[in-house]
């Protein structure tokens, strides 16, 4: 593409030298450039990408994209000053790639908990229906039935479009994807059109980054003021942020209850650990999830395929069939007659909820003994909050490692037990090796228990001073209780 052609998508300060070049790719780090590319040099929170321009442009760049023009020109290269670089670099990766956005029907998905479950829930639902679909997910990428490792909720904007590249040459019509509070603030999903956003809920978490929770309530809010006028925005109405989400959109809203009237409504038949009876607006339905929080979820998917312009019956039909996501209250039933459910929780309210759908199933008639920490070098705040709420709706609880990542455990471990009084810790003991604590939890547990597993979900390996070591929640689990 020409460079001239690219410039289009965004409104430069300053450009120095020619721009009928061509160029044969885009990249923001400078070791992945080659002959012909396009450097873009952001000011990100790790590196500042304008340290690098040099390296770049060793390497084969023929247009640099920053914020300073260096010191020392190149005569070869033509250098294109912007205000700031890290809000183009979506504008320009989606011209590049050719606008794949607005070639199929693209669905974020944004809030605190349940992201992934909705998400992989309507990628599972749309191939069900006989349509090709993409995902990008924090678990795996889909490209239709190809799967593609991920390493962040959100990629950068560039690899984002290529991976929507690859999704409209491989004919997908659909493609749904997570949207982090990160990518947002960070223009990641910059340039992308949506056809449709779906709200979960905002409770506390990455304050690490954002720093107050003012700060995290605007970045996902950002998502939906910036929907255009054509797409549609679901939001949940059991969360109080529900509708400050939506307040400023242009999108056409729709909300979703299991509390109070909505446009799309569910409640609770029948609940047990294999999954639930449900009425969806009107209509009841089977479906293998637990949990009142995943009726919200299931409502999300729901709505957003009738607003995609799926029949409702055979939405529901399609739904019945549909399974949990991998990590998210995934239960074992164990040779012993206790329960073990791995989940994904690593927030306050993520354990509330997952403990409340078990005790909705438990109906008093079992003991529950929570495994739970919590992860290193992040948001030090919600560790108590964390152990509070495990000890709140747990007959035992057992402190142990998360990814304790550049922390040291033990550190992480108190941290957590800072919050709890005297009598709660009396239900209380720490093991720092997890694979222990998963252990103890087992030894502990008697027919009719249930033991949740909380923090890893889908993860299968625990970090520690920045080596990932291989571990499975579920693997742990089947071992100890000898089921391999």
């Amino acid at each position: 593409m020409k460079l001239n052609e690219i410039l289009t998508s965004i409104s430069p300060l300053e450009v120095v030298g020619p721009t009928t070049c061509d160029i044969k790719d885009v990249n923001i780090d400078s070791r992945q450039i080659g002959a012909d590319h396009m450097f873009i040099a952001v000011k990100g929170t790790q590196a500042d990408g304008h340290n690098y321009i040099t390296k770049a442009i060793e390497n084969g760049a023929t247009a640099v994209v920053c914020e300073e023009l260096p010191s020392v020109l190149n005569d070869n290269v033509t250098y294109i000053k912007v205000a700031n670089s890290e809000q183009i670099v979506g504008n320009i990766a989606t011209t590049f790639c050719g606008n794949p956005s607005t070639k199929m029907k693209l669905v974020g998905v944004t809030g605190t908990n349940g992201k992934t479950t909705i998400a992989t829930t309507l990628y599972n639902l749309f191939r069900k229906l006989g349509y090709k679909a993409g995902l990008l997910s924090t678990v795996v990428n889909y490209i239709d039935g190809e799967a593609i490792p991920t390493e962040h909720t959100t990629p950068d904007p560039i690899t984002l479009n290529k991976l929507l590249a690859q999704m409209v040459d491989a004919g997908c019509d659909y493609v749904f994807m997570e949207v982090s509070s990160h990518a947002i603030a960070q223009n990641r999903i910059g340039g992308l059109t949506f056809a449709g956003g779906i709200f979960t809920n905002l409770t506390r978490d990455h304050l690490d980054y954002h720093k107050t929770f003012d700060n995290y309530l605007h970045a996902k809010k950002r998502f939906f003021d910036n929907l255009p006028a054509s797409a549609f925005a679901i939001t949940n109405l059991d969360d109080r942020n529900g509708m400050v989400m939506v307040q400023n959109t242009r999108a056409k809203v729709k909300t979703y209850s299991v509390q109070q009237a909505a446009d799309f409504k569910a409640k609770i038949i029948e609940c047990h650990f294999e999954g639930m009876y449900l009425d969806i607006c009107g209509q009841e339905v089977g479906v293998q999830f637990i949990g009142r929080f995943n009726v919200s979820n299931l409502l999300a998917v729901y709505g957003t395929a009738v607003m995609l312009g799926q029949d409702p019956h055979e939405v529901l039909v399609a739904m019945s069939t549909m399974h949990p996501v991998s990590g998210r209250l995934e239960a074992i039933n164990t040779p012993g007659g206790f329960t073990a459910i791995v989940d994904y929780a690593h927030t306050p309210d993520a354990l509330e909820n997952v403990l409340s759908a078990i005790h909705g199933v438990l109906e008093g008639k079992g003991q529950v003994i929570t495994v739970c920490g919590a992860g290193g070098n992040r948001d030090k705040g919600k560790r108590p909050l964390m152990a509070q709420e495990a000890v709140r709706q747990s007959d035992r609880v057992i402190i142990t490692s998360d990814n304790p990542r550049f922390e040291e455990p033990q550190d992480i471990i108190n941290d957590m037990l800072a919050g709890l009084d005297a009598e709660q810790m009396r239900r209380v003991v720490s093991i720092v090796d997890r694979r222990e604590a998963i252990r103890t939890a087992c030894m502990m547990a008697e027919k009719g228990d249930v033991i949740l597993i909380a923090g890893k979900g889908h993860e299968d390996y625990q970090e520690i001073k920045g080596v990932k070591h291989h571990f499975d929640d579920k693997e742990e689990v089947r071992k100890i209780c000898q089921m391999n």
